[in-house]
């Protein structure tokens, strides 16, 4: 959904708040593709500080199905983000590179809050999601999912690169 701006800039200490539906239907990040299941509406409210500077403050609550890393279940986890943005919109594309700002939802008067959630969304991306605590993950030998059935494969196989090692364990025990 694209938000203009423009009205804003004639009235300084102006603001505006907006509800707005969240139109991304699903989550694009690192090759991969996290459908999103459900989703309040953006609560979204723009300041204009004076000098045409904004300021961009907002919340939305929804949920995207990650698969478990280890079984690879679908979890559902939701995300409460909290949006908080300062926008200068005086300053010139590689002044906002120079000071590391990237605000790729920003195209001149237009405020992208689609690409404002998904910027905020990969700050906050968790580093691993397990379907519960207690996970026990697929073999690797058969590929069934050992939360589900005890697949009786033999997990006992050593790394070949370990076999001197294990021969001087053995030696000892025979002594």
């Amino acid at each position: 959904m694209q938000i203009n701006m423009s009205e804003l800039f004639s009235i300084e200490g102006g603001s505006k708040n907006w509800q707005i539906p969240l139109e991304m239907k699903e989550f694009r990040w690192n090759g991969k593709r996290y459908p999103v299941t459900d989703a309040s509406p953006v609560d979204l409210t723009i300041v204009h500080v004076g000098s045409r500077k904004m300021k961009i403050t907002g919340k939305v609550d929804f949920h995207l199905t990650i698969p478990c890393d280890r079984c690879l279940q679908p979890v559902d986890v939701p995300f409460q983000l909290t949006l908080d943005q300062d926008v200068d919109t005086n300053a010139t594309a590689e002044e906002r590179i120079a000071a590391l700002d990237e605000q790729s939802f920003i195209q001149g008067y237009e405020l992208d809050v689609d690409r404002l959630v998904c910027d905020e969304l990969i700050v906050n991306m968790p580093m691993k999601v397990l379907c519960r605590q207690d996970c026990k993950g697929v073999c690797p030998n058969c590929g069934a999912n050992r939360n589900l059935q005890d697949c009786g494969c033999d997990l006992t196989e050593l790394d070949p690169r370990m076999s001197v090692i294990r021969d001087i364990f053995n030696m000892q025990t025979k002594k």
